[in-house]
C-alpha cells in the first residue's frame, strides 16, 4: 500500500495566532518548533512513504522547508485540516491508497497511533475514515474536566457504539461524569488524527458545513451529519502521555511530558 503523512497548518487562529511556530523547549533544553516537532512525529511513523506539510502560509512554509520538510502550498479557501488535505490530495501525482491528517498542534501523537488507523483500514476494506480513542485515566480525565471549568475549549471527546462507529464527538466532556469511577463510565479522549481512503476526502470536500459541526468547531462532524461513518481504533498509551497544543496555556504541560518521558 502507498500510505501519506499530511500535516495542515494555518497561521491565522483565534485562540492562538502563529500557533504552527510556537516554540516547544524538550528535555535536552533544545527549543523547536510546534510544526517543526509534528514533522518529527509523523516521520517515526512506520508504513509511511512521504510527509508533507500543508499550509497557505508563507512563514510556516519558509520555517517547515528550513528543517527539511516537503511543502504543499494550498489555497486560503480551506476551513479545516480535512479540507486542506482534500485540496492537497489534488496537488499529488497519483493518489495514495491511504491519506493520514496529522494535526499540527500534536506533538506527542505516538507512531503507534498512526499505525493502528493503517493496521485497521489495511484489515477492513469498508472503513471509509479511521481516527484513534484514548480511554482516559483518572489525572489525564481531570485535565479535560479542569479546561472545561475554566472556560478554555480544548480536548474532545468521542462516543462510539459497539461497532466502533462513532456516535459523537464533543468539545464537552461526554458522556456525562459524575464522580463515578473510570472504568465504570469511560471517557474516550479523541487524538487529533484521522486516515482516509482518497474517495472520503474527495466526497468531503463536496459536502456542505453542517449545524453540528459549525457549533463544536469539529470537522469530523461532518462524515457523522452526512451519514459517513467513522471508525474509532482504541489505542493503547503504553506509558505515554497524550496532550494537544490547543491554548498558549497548554505549552508548559507538553513541555513537562518531554521532559518527563525524556523527548528532545
Amino acid at each position: 500500500m502507498h500510505n501519506v503523512i499530511f500535516i495542515p497548518a494555518r497561521y491565522p487562529s483565534s485562540r492562538f495566532p502563529g500557533k504552527p511556530l510556537a516554540m516547544l523547549t524538550g528535555a535536552t533544553g533544545e527549543t523547536r518548533s510546534l510544526i517543526h516537532r509534528s514533522w518529527e512525529a509523523a516521520r517515526s511513523v512506520s508504513g509511511i512513504d512521504a510527509v508533507f506539510v500543508l499550509t497557505d502560509d508563507e512563514r510556516i512554509a519558509k520555517a517547515a522547508r528550513t528543517f527539511g520538510a516537503d511543502v504543499l502550498m494550498t489555497s486560503e479557501r480551506p476551513r479545516n485540516g480535512t479540507e486542506r488535505c482534500a485540496e492537497a490530495l489534488a496537488l499529488l501525482d497519483a493518489a495514495p491508497d491511504i491519506v493520514v491528517n496529522l494535526q499540527g498542534d500534536a506533538p506527542l501523537t505516538p507512531p503507534h497511533y498512526v499505525e493502528a488507523l493503517i493496521d485497521a483500514m489495511a484489515g477492513d476494506p469498508s472503513i471509509e475514515m479511521a481516527t484513534p480513542v484514548l480511554r482516559t485515566e483518572p489525572k489525564h480525565l481531570s485535565h479535560l474536566q479542569a479546561d472545561r471549568k475554566a472556560g478554555r475549549v480544548g480536548a474532545t471527546t468521542a462516543v462510539f457504539g459497539h461497532s466502533g462507529d462513532a456516535l459523537y464527538f464533543s468539545k464537552e466532556v461526554l458522556p456525562f461524569y459524575d464522580n463515578a469511577p473510570a472504568d465504570a463510565v469511560p471517557v474516550f479522549h479523541h487524538v487529533g488524527c484521522y486516515a482516509y481512503r482518497p474517495e472520503a476526502l474527495r466526497r468531503y470536500a463536496d459536502l456542505p458545513e453542517g449545524p453540528l459541526e459549525r457549533r463544536e468547531g469539529l470537522e469530523q462532524l461532518r462524515f457523522l451529519e452526512n451519514g459517513i461513518p467513522v471508525r474509532c481504533v482504541e489505542v493503547d498509551a503504553r506509558g505515554r502521555s497524550f496532550w494537544e497544543l490547543n491554548n498558549p496555556s497548554d505549552i508548559p504541560l507538553i513541555e513537562d511530558i518531554m521532559k518527563r518521558e525524556g523527548i528532545a
